[in-house]
């Protein structure tokens, strides 16, 4: 249940990058955007990782595999956003 959250909350913030986007400079801009959402999420994936490693009590490599799913989920409709919008 939180590996949804989470991935929800990666979502929120990649709709978010993409509404302050279109504020800045119209679609063009929504494109960018979608691009600075790669690293924001990337750190908030990670930041993720290491609570499920140092509170919760997991080991690196049983986290890896939820990191990557966290991870790729919103970063592949980020992709395909700006595939799309470029």
């Amino acid at each position: 249940m939180h590996t949804i959250k989470i991935v929800i909350a990666g979502l929120a913030l990649l709709a978010l990058c993409l509404f302050f986007g279109r504020l800045v400079g119209g679609v063009r801009a929504m494109s960018t955007a979608a691009l600075v959402f790669l690293p924001l999420w990337l750190i908030g994936a990670g930041v993720n990782m290491y609570f499920g490693v140092k509170s919760a009590g997991y080991s690196f490599s049983d986290e890896l595999p939820v990191f990557l799913l966290v991870f790729s989920a919103p970063a592949l409709a980020a992709l395909a956003l700006w595939w799309r919008l470029r």
